[in-house]
């Protein structure tokens, strides 16, 4: 089955009953969202239950599945990096109570990007990860953490099998049956992966993780060029990828059933006549046609 979707606002006004209502006027039958500010504020607003409770009852009445849903994790976040250890630990605190409110909105899955090293090295960065991990999910139960493959822009750990291998590999068993992999296509064609050889890439996933570890695939064409490590998603079909080949990992056999999230940019971001793209995204998805939508 294809569940499709993509990234929702969040808003405190309307809470998750926003997310659910936004997503139906595109398609979806699934959604991403940040409980928050999702680059550097802490802020979070307290989640209120009775919006929660009609959001997952429309949810039922329209054919989504919750345990395909996501939370995406604020980018503030750093496992990476333990240079300064106050805010390190503040990091993996704060990482908890974002899993606590991934229960209390009774979505279980959250997306986190790995981190970034800075002035480490990378496999500091990789046990360093694995150590905030550990910390944070050793308590918490009821939520699969999905880490992010990454573009490798800067100093980003994730932008390679290898390096997500080598966090599962360092965790407790305990804390490694919580712990999945986030696919994004744009992060894939950047850190060098053609998305051409799919099933390449794949075969080898699966032998150094797991298929069966990939719970999420965040679909993206990108602006740049194959290993180009800069992260600039692209709408689907305006991009290098294209719409044959991103298609071809949406409708993978091997990847059937795994929740795809869109991410791309709105158009006219920065003007009043911006829109989301979603709606016109999903429907070419759907019907495995693509339409020139921004030129209409």
């Amino acid at each position: 089955m294809l569940y499709i979707g993509s990234h929702t606002s969040y808003l405190k006004d309307k809470g998750l009953l926003g997310v659910v209502e936004e997503s139906i006027s595109y398609g979806s039958n699934i959604f991403m969202f940040y409980t928050g500010d999702m680059v550097q504020s802490t802020l979070r607003f307290p989640i209120n239950k009775e919006l929660t409770e009609k959001a997952h009852k429309i949810m039922l009445e329209n054919g989504f599945d919750k345990t395909k849903c996501i939370v995406h994790a604020p980018f503030i976040i750093n496992l990476a990096n333990n240079t300064d250890p106050a805010k390190y630990n503040f990091y993996i605190n704060f990482f908890k109570e974002e899993l606590k409110r991934c229960i209390e909105l009774d979505i279980r899955n959250m997306v986190l990007h790995p981190g970034s090293y800075t002035s480490l090295d990378r496999q500091t960065g990789i046990e360093n990860i694995a150590f905030g991990l550990n910390e944070a999910l050793k308590d918490i139960n009821g939520v699969n953490l999905l880490l992010e493959y990454m573009s490798g822009k800067g100093t980003e750990v994730g932008s390679s099998i290898d390096d997500l291998s080598g966090i599962i590999n360092l965790l407790d068993e305990s804390v490694k049956e919580k712990v999945f992999v986030c696919l994004d296509t744009c992060h894939m064609n950047d850190s060098g992966i053609d998305i051409e050889n799919i099933e390449e890439f794949l075969d080898e996933f699966d032998k150094k993780i797991g298929i069966n570890k990939i719970k999420c695939i965040h679909i993206n064409d990108s602006y740049n060029v194959v290993g180009a490590h800069k992260d600039r998603h692209a709408n689907i079909g305006y991009g290098t990828i294209g719409f044959e080949k991103l298609l071809n990992v949406i409708y993978n056999p091997r990847l059937d059933n795994i929740p795809k999230i869109l991410e791309t940019p709105w158009i006219n971001r920065n003007e009043k006549s911006a829109y989301a793209p979603y709606k016109y995204e999903i429907e070419m998805i759907r019907n495995k046609k693509f339409i020139d939508y921004i030129n209409l």
